[in-house]
């Protein structure tokens, strides 16, 4: 049995990179245990997309909870980046919706009046508009929505800044198999992977597709489940978009260095992580339909991650009604990277503070049963 600690992390994806760093920069001792390096599960196959309002397009507590998150989102990287020294590829240069359809269109009005009751400012341009806009989309394209909040991330590369400012802070990073029960005891919490135990005072459930496969003894099984997205990689052969770009079929994201993601398929395949041709068909098929047809591009690669969604889509983020001492902080399935930084101040504030946000009434894994 290892020595204990204040909190033990399990799983370092985005979500528990985020948690852990936080934790360790207020004072906590922890440790994050996973049985792959950070960041090598759904957070390498991300986009790194930071557009609510294009996930979301209804008032309720999903869209609040992600527009908190891009409010904070500016704090957060520098904090990051400060506390890492590394530098971090992350552009607010908002998102273009395109409509090629009369219901995409509706869509896209109905969007703007939510916006405009919320004082954000978004503009919606006519076919000739958007390819002012951007020069590359397809003439296929009706109208779209410009929402100059919105940007995107490097996953990835976040993901490793944030393992080495929670190093800095005292964060210890285990690689071991994977967790499978998690037992509360008195005043302490123990953690067996099958081949160590590990003990410490609380546990955060921060395993994504896999938080499932954690057994907390005497509470039902969380209900998270994995939905595989496949993303295609691609360097332009010429001018590339200017800012990310929302068809109807895919999303795409141009970086400085001219290469271009396309994403992100939305597969049902269990726990198969392996990247496939139809995937690839898919997301090429979809780029050819957004982008105009002398556009060119080599591919560089497709890579697939398994997403954590739930039955609401909302993420579970709160403490365990059966064991206090054990906190979920999972199924954030598309919005894994922009929740990153709220998910960890929500966590933090209940285990180091002991406030519990009000956004965790409507995040708490209790909607499920006994959890």
């Amino acid at each position: 049995m290892t020595p204990s600690t204040d909190i033990i992390v399990i799983g370092s994806g985005i979500i528990g990179c985020a948690v852990a760093c936080e934790l360790g920069r207020r004072g906590a001792s922890v440790r994050v245990l996973d049985d792959r390096m950070a960041g090598m599960g759904a957070t390498q196959a991300s986009a790194g997309m930071l557009a609510p309002y294009n996930e979301i397009d209804e008032e309720g507590a999903h869209l609040e909870l992600t527009l908190r998150a891009l409010d904070c989102f500016d704090a957060f990287m520098a904090g990051v980046t400060a506390d890492s020294g590394q530098p971090v590829p992350y552009h607010r240069t908002g998102t273009l919706t395109l409509a090629f359809s009369d219901d995409a269109a509706a869509r896209l009005g109905r969007l703007l009046e939510l916006m405009r009751a919320r004082g954000v400012a978004a503009q919606l341009l006519d076919a000739d508009e958007v390819r002012r806009e951007e020069p590359a989309v397809s003439p296929a394209a009706r109208g779209g929505l410009v929402i100059r909040s919105h940007g995107y991330v490097a996953a990835t590369v976040l993901t490793q800044a944030l393992v080495t400012a929670a190093r800095r802070y005292g964060v210890t990073f285990t690689v071991a198999p994977r967790v499978h029960t998690v037992r509360q005891h008195r005043d302490e919490v123990v953690v067996d992977n099958g081949t160590e135990t590990f003990v410490a005072a609380h546990v955060v459930n921060a395993a994504g597709s896999w938080a499932g496969q954690v057994r907390v003894e005497g509470a039902a099984v969380v209900p998270v489940h994995p939905v595989r997205g496949q993303l295609l990689h691609l360097k332009a052969s010429g001018p590339n978009l200017r800012r990310v770009t929302w068809g109807e079929r895919c999303y795409l994201v141009p970086w400085d260095d001219g290469s271009l993601l396309v994403g992100a398929t939305v597969e049902h395949a269990g726990f198969d992580e392996r990247t496939t041709l139809g995937g690839m068909r898919e997301l090429i098929a979809a780029a050819a339909a957004t982008l105009l047809p002398e556009w060119h591009a080599t591919v560089v690669g497709v890579r697939a991650g398994l997403r954590p969604g739930t039955p609401d889509d909302l993420p579970i983020i709160g403490p365990s009604a059966v064991a206090p001492r054990v906190m979920y902080a999972t199924g954030h399935y598309r919005n894994g990277i922009l929740l990153a930084p709220i998910t960890a101040t929500l966590v933090a504030d209940a285990l180091l503070g002991g406030t519990l946000d009000p956004m965790l009434s409507a995040t708490s894994p209790a909607r499920f049963g006994a959890l």
